[in-house]
């Protein structure tokens, strides 16, 4: 996807939370957003999708910060939140459906978009969101194809609830590459978060999307390793709406199964369902 003018506000507000989770001055804090508006306008009619865009933005706020990583407690946060209600709603999620719900759910553990909130009471909220099940269900159709998966992560806390859904596909016989982000950008879980939770013994293959701290995926600063599974599987499963804007405009790409809760305009336009609407989306 590309960008809109909706997006730059967006872009620019999360730019704020970041040095405000890094304590910085109101002067740098008015610097930096300016400075980041600048590349933005430099970048505006590139031929750039906007997870590119946003990861350039990104990557400049937190050097000149000093921070490469403003949003590690938030991430420690969500993960201890997400295992808490894992604990105690495991034992109801039997099938693929109800796991794949659980992990869209948990996608709203999402800092990167203006005027959507992580609610404190994630436990609340996910009894809540369960109960209205998924907007969009093409559940059995993802996991018929489920031979040799590709599994892009998006968010800690959300990585809790993808395992549920990896744990499944294993059962099932299914071979599973596990991509996460290479460095630390906004609350995406990175190598560390994922080797905490120990899904280096839950997968196939653990490694990155490659690119340094970048949202999204970008096809063509992918490791060697990601390259050979993307050739080679029978289906991308893709979290999050940065996934989504990286891959949705590629037509040769294998099936690709978008998971996540749907939190902004843009989005939501270009899929054609609501705002807040829960989807597991084949496309092929």
């Amino acid at each position: 996807m590309k960008l809109t003018k909706t997006c730059e506000h967006c872009l620019l507000s999360r730019v704020e939370l970041e040095c405000s989770l890094s304590g910085a001055s109101p002067d740098l804090t008015s610097c930096i957003r300016q400075e980041c508006t600048h590349i933005l306008s430099d970048l505006w009619n590139s031929e750039l999708l906007h997870p590119q865009i946003a990861s350039c933005i990104h990557r400049h706020a937190c050097r000149r910060l000093g921070d490469p990583d403003p949003f590690r407690h938030l991430k420690t946060e969500g993960n201890r939140q997400a295992l808490e209600v894992c604990r105690k709603k495991r034992v109801e999620l039997e099938t693929f459906r109800d796991r794949v719900l659980a992990s869209v759910i948990a996608n709203t553990f999402d800092y990167g978009v203006h005027n959507h909130t992580v609610d404190c009471d994630f436990f609340a909220f996910f009894e809540r969101e369960f109960s209205k099940g998924l907007t969009v269900d093409h559940t059995d159709r993802i996991l018929s194809k489920a031979k040799q998966v590709v599994y892009l992560t998006d968010n800690c806390g959300e990585i809790v609830f993808d395992r549920l859904v990896i744990e499944f596909l294993k059962k099932h016989g299914s071979h599973i590459t596990l991509a996460v982000r290479d460095a630390p950008i906004l609350n995406d879980a990175t190598l560390e978060d994922a080797r905490s939770l120990l899904f280096n013994k839950y997968v196939d293959n653990l490694t990155t999307t490659g690119a340094g701290a970048e949202i999204g995926i970008d096809l063509y600063k992918m490791p060697a390793d990601l390259t050979d599974a993307i050739d080679s599987c029978t289906i991308i499963i893709a979290k999050g709406m940065a996934n989504y804007e990286s891959l949705s405009m590629y037509r040769d790409l294998p099936p690709v199964a978008y998971l996540m809760a749907v939190k902004c305009q843009p989005v939501a336009d270009d899929v054609g369902i609501p705002v807040g609407s829960r989807i597991a989306l084949l496309r092929d």
